[in-house]
């Protein structure tokens, strides 16, 4: 039986489209090989010793430039296909523990109607800039000036259910910030029950404004009971590192520690791994697509690969017998592409751990759920999620 599952999700880091990618605009989109060939090769030498160019040339159908097949890899390896709808980080991480989703979240491309915008600016007691699909760092361009003069928050929305709250912090103290993004968390339900509010402050002045790491994201609850819970309700340590217990809602976490970046949730990651505990450590690494998928930075979002590979090879060799690392995605976010939004995607899958069999191919997955499944199965946890186990094709014997 497996003791400690290390699952890191690197957010936005998809692996070429899925079937039905046109129907939100994202044909062409892949993120990792398209990243590749716009940075001349990557040198992941971790990565691709446990099956990273494998899954581009086995699964994709495209290679990665820099990146070749192992032989034999040292880690299982796949991809996995997003089953519920939509393209969010919500949708994405939910999904990977075992809660797949009938329809998405509400989006606003327009912007927020009155019925939304109306009570919002009744109970914070300011009325609002913005209110409107828009860059997070373009809108800040454009109404930063104006907002300071005011102190009106800044409220946009994005291709992804999300309520956006941006102050700046000289203006709107943080904690004031933080107060607004909950009256909107508390009024988006229903019909109108988006994804994610976040708070985005920033600093800077006109012509050189900058969004700060004291960003928090304020997510809808979920919808049933994730793998989260049932670990935890069965007495395992449930670890959230970066923003997953905001994107859980707090919910079935019993430690968390809120990183803002790649290099301290690795850092988390690596200390966390030197402790004593049983169950799941669930992490996310923000960078890719908060700096570089969102901003179109292709060369930053190759070196945030290159970063977090040559730490890869030092969690490794800190795993137990019993301990299992899983390398993931939730979406997409090509930073090739005219978008700035998420990409629907495929995402890759590596599985490594003494007690995994090497080079496995665990192919295509339906669903995101099927990694929660497993995770269920390797540590024991009876859980009533969505998803199908393949640890049996993963158990060494």
């Amino acid at each position: 039986m497996i003791s400690r599952v290390v699952l890191i999700v690197l957010d936005g880091a998809g692996i070429g489209e899925l079937p039905d990618a046109a129907r939100y605009g994202d044909e062409g989109s892949n993120t990792i090989v398209n990243t590749a060939k716009a940075a001349g090769g990557l040198e992941l030498p971790h990565l691709q010793s446990m099956g990273l160019g494998n899954i581009g040339s086995e699964l994709v159908g495209s290679d990665i430039p820099g990146v070749v097949p192992a032989s034999p890899p040292r880690a299982a390896y796949g991809r996995m296909a997003e089953r519920s709808p939509g393209k969010d980080t919500v949708t994405g991480h939910w999904e990977i523990a075992g809660v797949t989703l009938d329809r998405p979240f509400p989006v606003y491309p327009r912007g927020f109607p009155p019925e939304v915008i109306e009570p919002f600016e009744r109970a914070i007691g300011r009325r609002v800039l913005g209110n409107k699909a828009a860059s997070g760092t373009e809108i800040i361009k454009e109404l930063g000036e104006e907002h300071m003069v005011t102190g009106r928050p800044i409220v946009y929305t994005s291709a992804d259910s999300v309520f956006q709250i941006a102050c700046h912090e000289d203006v709107v103290p943080v904690e004031e910030l933080y107060r607004m993004c909950e009256i909107a968390r508390r009024l988006l339900t229903g019909e109108h029950g988006v994804g994610r509010v976040i708070a985005r402050p920033f600093t800077g002045g006109p012509g050189n404004f900058r969004r700060t790491e004291r960003r928090r994201d304020y997510s809808i609850a979920p919808p049933r009971k994730t793998l989260l819970d049932f670990a935890s309700e069965q007495g395992l340590d449930v670890i959230a590192v970066g923003k997953i217990e905001d994107v859980f809602s707090r919910r079935g976490i019993t430690k968390s520690l809120h990183t803002t970046n790649n290099h301290d949730t690795l850092d988390a990651i690596a200390g966390f791994l030197s402790d004593k505990w049983r169950g799941i450590l669930f992490a996310n690494c923000i960078d890719f697509d908060m700096l570089y998928g969102h901003r179109n930075d292709a060369p930053g979002f190759a070196r945030a690969l290159e970063e977090v590979d040559a730490r890869v090879g030092e969690l490794a060799a800190k795993l137990g017998d019993t301990d299992v690392l899983v390398i993931t995605a939730d979406h997409g976010c090509d930073p090739t592409t005219p978008s700035t939004d998420h990409s629907r995607e495929h995402v890759p899958l590596l599985i490594y751990g003494k007690a995994i069999r090497p080079g496995v191919s665990v192919g295509t997955r339906a669903t995101f759920a099927d990694l929660g499944a497993t995770i269920a199965a390797m540590l024991g946890v009876t859980a009533a999620i969505d998803g199908t186990s393949f640890w049996e094709i993963l158990a060494l014997r």
